[in-house]
This record gives structure tokens, sequence and C-alpha cells, in this order.
């Protein structure tokens, strides 16, 4: 006679999706505590059933792991909410316009905050300049992030504060633009960005708390439990570790958190996190840096020229050598890495620090990782699963505009490199273990508009009908692991996060729907009924 622990929690459904199978199986998941006790049939299950056990049925609804979003930015996220959305706006002064409406209504803020802007939306597609925000606000600073966050948007009065004139010279691997009488445009690139910390620097506390706060129950509605948070932008790092560990003392911390901090050269500070925080919900995850900038805009490091403008290739943002010392030296220490490189040419210069790092080392499960990868050479394709390189990507990119035919990566890259761009298939083919997430804010947090792009890899008009490059489409289930077990192999979490099995960590999602028995175009309009962290219900709807 087996004498068999009580479950608290008992999750029925006709459609479990483990993880482990490719298709969902029927039956239940017991929880105890923090743990999965068992997954199996309700026959199986049943025995796990005490007087105090709690059994939810959802019929046919689908039962799955947490999702895990292995690339945000979780403060600057949460600060775009709190912030003015210029995304929609169609010219310069009707942004400025919006900003200004903004800014009377928070009379309190030291800063003006924005987000989301985007030239190369606007009609006339000229970057901005700062007098036509100081006409509508000419005595508060103003900065105004736009939608790659590779750059920033600001008027008169923040230039003063930060003492940024005609005079200040472009930092590394930045720029501050001028006009044509020398004077800083208002326009700052890259690591000329960090030049204006104060805006963020002066944040007070209760809005920190306020938009954190937020950001834990948006996540919590959308089932993800896990994220990777990237604090380091260009020269700029936004987070607040302290407020992270305050909430987790207090319990309010119901997702978990996996950061990293700048790989710059220096590894007295990240040997200063690694100890600090490596609890089971706020964890130092590594380093991060960015090889080069975005193709839209052609600062994306590609092996050949652009096709819509052959006398550029873009350019790496910090020189070759340095930046392949500083993986190597913080390999040397354990460290995990991870790149930000959009172009071919950047993705081929981390594969090769990365193999450098291996000589020069020895060879670990560093589990050092590619970040977006929006177009590859078909000679590096393979390198990924030889050398143990993690590709995360984030499938939403691929529909950066609205309308097919507006796409700017058919003109920038042209056809020769159209068929590897978002090589998400191919890289799988080719043996790459990948993990999904979104790069929020520069897209929504919602796990399920990344699930259908990759699956459907169609526009938001509909087209092409059958998806751009229909060959690197996914099938549901690579996509739902993806964002479930890739992101916790990712994360060195394999072992008790992203799958439902038994003793692993209870972190379990139901949706509204089976996504396995629905019109595809149902997928992103899935929306989550039930959030477990930790074996506790953080959301139920």
């Amino acid at each position: 006679m087996h004498s068999f622990e009580k479950a608290d929690l008992i999750l029925n459904s006709e459609a479990i999706f483990t993880g482990v199978e490719d298709k969902p199986i029927s039956g239940s998941v017991a929880i105890k505590g923090r743990y999965i006790l068992a997954v199996g049939s309700n026959e199986e299950i049943k025995d796990f059933i005490g007087p105090n056990t709690k059994v939810l049925h959802y019929g046919e609804k689908l039962i799955m792991p947490g999702f895990q979003d292995f690339h945000l930015h979780l403060f600057l996220g949460s600060l775009s909410q709190d912030s003015v959305s210029l995304i929609g706006a169609k010219s310069e002064q009707e942004t400025a316009e919006m900003v200004k409406i903004f800014a009377d209504s928070r009379p309190d803020d030291p800063w003006v905050i924005g987000f989301s802007w985007y030239h190369v939306f606007w009609d006339d597609k000229k970057l901005p300049h700062r007098s036509t925000l100081d006409k509508l606000i000419p005595d508060r600073p103003v900065f105004l992030f736009n939608a790659e966050c590779h750059g920033a948007w600001l008027n008169s009065k923040a230039l003063e504060l930060i003492h940024v004139d005609r005079n200040t010279p472009d930092p590394p691997f930045g720029e501050i633009t001028r006009d044509e009488n020398g004077e800083p445009s208002g326009f700052l690139y890259e690591t000329a960005m960090g030049l204006a910390k104060e805006a963020f620097t002066s944040i007070p506390r209760v809005r920190k708390e306020r938009i954190l706060q937020n950001f834990m129950g948006q996540a919590a509605r959308l089932g993800i439990t896990t994220v990777s948070d990237m604090l380091p932008l260009p020269n700029l790092e936004l987070g607040d570790l302290d407020l992270y560990q305050a909430f987790e003392e207090k319990g309010k911390l119901t997702t978990r958190i996996q950061f990293l901090t700048a790989l710059n050269g220096d590894l007295e500070r990240p040997r200063m996190l690694r100890k600090k925080y490596n609890s089971d919900k706020l964890m130092f995850s590594g380093l991060k840096q960015f090889l080069d900038g975005v193709p839209t805009t052609y600062t994306a490091y590609l092996l050949e020229p652009y096709s819509d403008r052959p006398e550029t290739r873009g350019n790496t943002l910090i020189p070759v050598d340095e930046v392949k010392q500083w993986i190597v030296d913080a390999d040397s220490e354990g460290f995990r890495i991870r790149l930000h490189a959009c172009g071919d040419g950047a993705v081929r210069l981390g594969l090769d620090s990365f193999e450098t790092a291996q000589t020069v080392n020895g060879i670990r499960d560093s589990r050092h990782t590619i970040e977006h990868i929006e177009v590859i050479h078909p000679d590096d394709l393979n390198r990924f699963s030889e050398l143990g390189v993690i590709a995360s990507m984030q499938p939403e990119h691929l529909a950066v505009s609205d309308r097919f035919k507006e796409n700017d990566y058919l003109d920038r890259l042209g056809k020769t490199r159209e068929h590897l761009t978002w090589p998400i298939n191919t890289l799988k083919q080719h043996g790459a273990k990948m993990a999904f997430g979104t790069d929020f804010p520069v897209v929504d947090l919602d796990p399920m508009v990344e699930i259908y792009r990759a699956v459907t890899r169609v526009f938001n008009d509909g087209n092409p009908e059958d998806g751009w490059n229909p060959d690197e489409k996914i099938t549901l289930a690579e996509a739902l692991r993806s964002y479930t077990l890739g992101s916790a192999y990712g994360g060195f979490r394999e072992h008790d996060l992203g799958t439902l099995e038994k003793g692993k960590l209870a972190d379990v999602i139901v949706l509204d729907r089976n996504l396995f028995d629905v019109p595809i175009e149902q997928i992103r309009e899935a929306k989550v009924e039930l959030t477990v962290m930790d074996g506790k219900v953080v959301f139920q709807d």
C-alpha cells in the first residue's frame, strides 16, 4: 500500500503541453508547496487528492509551463508604460505635440520621458531637431527614446542640464548629432545617450516601485514566470537591483528575474553581483554588450554592403580587438556573455570571439548567446551548435512594419540575403539551441504575438499569404518550447524549470484555449486564465 503525499493544488485538462512531448496529453498536474508532485492521467493523479486539495478543472484549455522571456528591458519597459508613447506619430511636429500634452499632465516629473517615435515611419523620414520641442516645452528637460532604443531626441533644456554643447566631443561608439551650424541637433545616438543618465537617476523611488509593481502584474497576466533582464543599453544601465531585492524580500517578486550587466572590460562589479544575487528568484546571469546597431538605420554590421546604400556595410560599435579581449577575459572567469548582433558581420564577429575564448581558455558549458541574428551568412549556420552558442531571437521583430510591402529589410539586405533573414528554422535544423523573448519595450510583452509570428511569419496585413521566407516557419510545439525550455536552458535552469515534470518548480499557466486545436489566427488572441509561480497563484482570471 503506497502512501501518497497530498497535493495542495491540482490542475486538470484534456490538453497539457508538458514540453516533453510534442502534443498535449490529457490528465492533471499535481502541485505541492513550490514543486510539481506529479504529471499524469487522472487515474494516476487521483491518489494525490486529499481533503484539503484544491482541484481546478479546465476542460479543453491548455495547461503548459510558464513563459520565460529571454530578452527584455524590465525597467525600461516598465517606464515606457508610465511615459508618453509616440508610436503612432507621423511627423516631427505631431510627435512634439503629443509630448506637450503628456508633459502638461505630469507637471511634477523632473524629466519628461517618452518612447517609440521613429523617423523611419514619418512622412519626411528626417531626424528631428531640438527646436521643435523647444517651441512647445522650453523650460523642462525632455528625453525621448526612439523605437529601437538606440537613439534619443532631447530638447535644449535637457542638453543644457547635461552640459552638452558644440564643444562636447562624441563619446566612443556614439554620436552627438550636429546641425549645419555645428550645434547639437538634439539627437543622441548609441553611447551618447549615456550622457543623459540624469533623466533616469532623477526618477523618484515611489515611481520606480509603482512601475515595478505594474510590471509584475502585467507579466503574471501574460503568463510570464521568468524574465532575462538586459540592464545595459549603449552606455546606459537601467534597472534598480536594490528595488528588485526589496520586492523579493517582501514576497512581491512574482516573476523570476535573471539580469545581465555590461561587458566593458571591468570585471570587479560582475564578480560582486555574482556573489550577491544568486537566489532562486533574483539571479545574476552574465554580461551583455552590443556588437552593432540595427539594419533599418544602416547601423547593423554586414559582411557585404547594404543593397540600397552600397557605400556602407555598417560598423561595429566597439573595436574588434577590444571586444574580443573583453570576451576572452570574462570567459576565463566563468562569466556567460550575450552579444547583440543583428547583421551577419556582427553575428560572425560574435561567433569568432566565442571561438577565440574557447581556444584560449578551453571548452566549458558556457552557454554564450547571440541576440537577434536578423541575418546570417550560410557559412556560420553550423557554428552555433559546434560552439554551443545559444540563438536568442524575437520573432515579432521580423514584422517591424505593419505592411509587408513597407518592410525595409527587402531594400536594405536585397535578394541574395533575404532567404536567411530571421533564419529561425534553419538555425534549428543546424542544431542551434533556441530561446525566445520580446525585447520589450521595443515590442509588446505578450508572448502570444511572438508565438504567432514564429509559426506564420505573416505581417499584420496578412501578407505574404504563406509567410515571409516560409521555410523559416517552425511548429507550434517548437515555438512554445523555445519560449519555455529553450529559455530555461539559456538561464542554466533546465533542471528545475521549462517543462512540466515531477520535481520541477511549479511555474504553470493555463490558456483560455488549446492552441493546438484552434485556427492559427487565434493564437495571438489567446489569453491566460491562471498563472502559478513557485506553487503560488499569482494571477487568476
